[in-house]
């Protein structure tokens, strides 16, 4: 499944709505409310745009993971737009962000998600060391190419490629 069904886009859009609600009673300011794209990027669940008052959400990793979004993606990135527009540029997950996220929210402010990337088949480059054969993303494989160096976590050897 790699798009949103409409019945999917209009929930995601309340439920923006409601966190916005939410911000207005708690924070007693109004917000503009964000449009909200639905864009495969990479491995990320969900990216704010602060310029763009914008929020993306990843089609296949919504699909496969709902009820996370509803409780963990979606708060999150509307706590970028709302720090933003409440603190300005701050740091991205900085004190600011987490007290969006837990005193208006009441949503932990976890940074990273744990989902399942198997089904987004991303392309991996095969890296060897003296332990074992290591899988480096297209991003990683790209900044080898330009000179960067990854050593294997096991046993501290330079990877190289095959």
């Amino acid at each position: 499944m790699n798009s949103f069904s409409l019945r999917d886009k209009q929930d995601v859009i309340q439920a923006v709505e409601r966190l916005y609600h939410i911000a207005f009673t708690r924070l007693n300011t109004r917000f503009p409310l964000p449009e909200v794209t639905f864009r495969k990027s990479g491995k990320n669940a969900g990216t704010a745009f602060l310029q763009q008052n914008r929020i993306n959400l990843h089609p296949l990793l919504f699909a496969h993971n709902k009820a996370a979004f509803f409780t963990d993606v979606i708060p999150h990135e509307v706590s970028h737009l709302i720090t933003f527009q409440r603190f300005g540029r701050v740091k991205p997950h900085g004190k600011e962000w987490q007290y969006i996220m837990q005193f208006v929210f009441e949503v932990e402010p976890n940074t990273t998600h744990q989902f399942d990337l198997t089904p987004l088949k991303l392309k991996t480059y095969p890296y060897r060391c003296q332990c074992s054969t290591v899988e480096l993303s297209v991003r990683r494989h790209n900044k080898v190419l330009k000179g960067q160096q990854y050593r294997c976590l096991r046993c501290n050897v330079l990877l190289e490629s095959l």
